[in-house]
């Protein structure tokens, strides 16, 4: 899709070092915070110690990720920018209608795209920041929820709904 002329986007984001960028038109359809085993993995590894004497243990990376979901008509890679060698993308054999896509120069993880849904995803860690490093509006996409927390790697405390699956289309178990 093609930016629509003279309209401001309503959010902006990308990659760490902004070869790779973003602009999304439209309210989010989900705000939540994702712990299912696939954010996991792609995101970080759980460590245990190899001597089973010791009980150290480590996670590298995040052991959940803030996902934003959009419909494909309001998300627009910004080429204007970028050029289209500078995104790298990745298939899971599991789950071929969902493609990640990340930049080739830095290596972060930008936003994914599923053909089933025809909607894109955002992390909340590449929107766009303020001078203090706050992400901008914020309220327009803070989470409502963490889903899939049956599979969480850490606990969670506080107020948001704890789901199985997605909020609303699944149990809801804290």
């Amino acid at each position: 899709m093609l930016a629509p002329e003279g309209v401001t986007p309503l959010l902006k984001g990308g990659c760490f070092c902004e070869a790779v960028t973003y602009s999304i038109y439209g309210p989010p359809l989900l705000s939540a915070y994702c712990h299912c085993t696939n954010c996991q993995r792609l995101t970080g590894k759980f460590l245990q110690a190899p001597n089973s004497s010791v009980s150290a243990e480590a996670w590298i990376g995040c052991p959940f990720v803030h996902t934003i979901h959009f419909k494909e008509t309001d998300f627009v890679w910004s080429w204007h920018h970028m050029q289209p060698s500078d995104l790298d993308y990745y298939e899971n054999p599991l789950k071929p209608y969902k493609r990640r896509f990340r930049c080739k120069q830095c290596g972060a993880p930008v936003a994914s795209f599923n053909t089933r849904t025809q909607q894109y995803s955002v992390w909340g860690a590449s929107l766009e920041r303020g001078l203090e490093g706050e992400i901008l509006r914020w309220e327009q996409v803070k989470p409502t929820a963490h889903q899939f927390y049956g599979t969480r790697m850490l606990d969670v405390n506080g107020e948001l709904g704890k789901w199985e699956g997605y909020e609303g289309e699944s149990a809801r178990i804290g």
